[in-house]
């Protein structure tokens, strides 16, 4: 009899080596003036009824998936800086079952008592970091992505209060940080890569290295998978006339 065929890998353990195939430079990086906090707002107010450029590789029927969909939202944290807007983002503990080590937004899970989206990325916002509701306006729902594990992630945009404080629950968060929005909108930044999962069966991600310190490791933290995908997506929106 024969053997079945292998079951594609759905969880990347090492992502950095993973080979890079490309880079997006030929597309252009959102201007500064298009980085605004009004011109975000007006350019998101219906984002959540579109249909999400990179969809996640949750949607996809060669994976061959066993779990239900479960419904997740993240925050995605602007915070207003005087050199622009800057997006707040967390390293997860390496000891954690699901995502150890790895470069995330707030969120988590919908909760039976959680009334909305907005509501769930709120509250895992002020459970993981300690950001308090009332220094967030929310400001935009983007279109769900589905992540490899089967959470159906609606990420949601506030713009964040710059005189905010942090409580980072240690045993989620091993720390936080902030990157330049206008960066992570620059598709210069943005790496592909791609891999054989199964035979004939291809995964792509992207990621977007930053290092605080150029001087320093330029991958310091290394955002890439779910996370790196959804900013994308948020990059198509922004630059969507």
């Amino acid at each position: 009899m024969n053997a079945p065929p292998p079951r594609p890998s759905r969880l990347i353990r090492d992502p950095r080596a993973i080979p890079v195939i490309a880079t997006d430079a030929h597309l252009p990086a959102i201007p500064a003036q298009a980085l605004q906090p009004e011109r975000i707002r007006r350019q998101l107010a219906e984002a959540h009824v579109r249909t999400a450029p990179i969809a996640g590789d949750g949607n996809r029927h060669d994976l061959h998936f066993d779990r239900e969909p479960t419904p997740a939202a993240v925050l995605v944290p602007l915070v207003q800086r005087p050199g622009g807007l800057s997006v707040l983002l967390t390293e997860r503990t390496a000891h954690l079952h699901d995502h150890a080590g790895q470069i995330s937004f707030p969120g988590g899970r919908t909760d039976p008592e959680d009334a909305d989206a907005v509501a769930t990325a709120l509250r895992e916002a002020h459970e993981e970091v300690g950001l308090a509701a009332d220094r967030i306006e929310v400001i935009a729902r983007l279109p769900s992505y589905t992540t490899v594990t089967r959470y159906v992630v609606t990420p949601v945009v506030g713009l964040v209060d710059p005189q905010h404080t942090l409580a980072l629950d240690s045993f989620e968060v091993a720390e936080a940080f902030e990157v330049p929005l206008a960066f992570l909108m620059d598709p210069a930044h943005h790496r592909r890569h791609r891999f054989e999962a199964a035979p004939g069966v291809w995964r792509e991600f992207l990621s977007m290295p930053w290092s605080p310190d150029p001087a320093g490791q330029p991958d310091r933290f290394f955002i890439w998978g779910a996370t790196a995908a959804m900013l994308r997506n948020l990059y198509h929106l922004l630059a969507d006339d």
